[in-house]
């Protein structure tokens, strides 16, 4: 059960990093598209695997999705994306596991 808690506080790290690179003045559009791409892959009916195959959609969505806000990470810059990280694990202390 500590690996379902582990895993659900690395991703509300993961989605506050990804609003917080969307609301930053400074995110170079490219990175903030990525995300925004990332978001909408989830959301869309639309996929590789269809969400009705009961394991396997699901593992596609976070795989791209995944891949996606890996993608905006290495397009922003360095110190801005290091300094996000930081502001969004002080706000989420538990996460930071």
């Amino acid at each position: 059960m500590w690996k379902v808690a582990t895993l659900w506080y690395s991703l509300r790290k993961e989605l506050a990093l990804a609003w917080a690179m969307l609301r930053h003045p400074d995110t170079p559009r490219s990175a903030k598209l990525a995300v925004l791409a990332a978001g909408l892959y989830v959301l869309s009916p639309v996929d590789f695997v269809s969400d009705l195959v009961p394991v396997l959609g699901w593992i596609d969505d976070g795989v791209v999705a995944a891949l996606l806000l890996a993608l905006a990470a290495r397009l922003m810059p360095g110190e801005l994306h290091a300094a996000l990280k930081a502001r969004v694990s002080q706000r989420h202390p538990g996460a930071a596991r």
